[in-house]
């Protein structure tokens, strides 16, 4: 059975970071675009960032530009999300997802992933 395993998440200051981790098993997730989507309290689920497992092109959603970044460990089946200067904006839960399709995930559309981890919640607060 598939699964995603998502790990990292926390409570931190407004500045603080934290690094999510998406796990996979048995995937091997090179040959996957995966994305990271959010939720935050009463808001649609939206896409924060994502990696295309074609041309290896990693994609922001504006609002986390220059302050998260997406990576892939492929030796370990994991990918990341580095998230620096969080902001109370980025609270909610975090999703990592994996798909394959042949077109850019910047789309960030729901239905193109297969696979879906559980979750984990970012709650940033003072």
């Amino acid at each position: 059975q598939v699964q995603l395993v998502e790990s990292g998440g926390g409570s931190v200051q407004p500045g603080g970071s934290l690094r999510l981790s998406c796990a996979a098993s048995p995937l091997a997730l090179d040959y996957f675009s995966i994305a990271w989507f959010r939720q935050a309290p009463g808001k649609e689920r939206e896409g924060v960032s994502c990696s295309n497992s074609g041309d290896g092109s990693l994609h922001y959603t504006d609002s986390v530009k220059g302050r998260f970044t997406i990576s892939r460990d492929n030796a370990k089946n994991t990918v990341h999300l580095q998230m620096n200067s969080l902001e109370p904006e980025d609270t909610g839960v975090y999703y990592c997802a994996a798909g394959t399709f042949n077109y850019y995930c910047s789309g960030y559309v729901p239905t193109d992933y297969n696979y879906w981890g559980q979750g984990t919640q970012v709650t940033v607060s003072s």
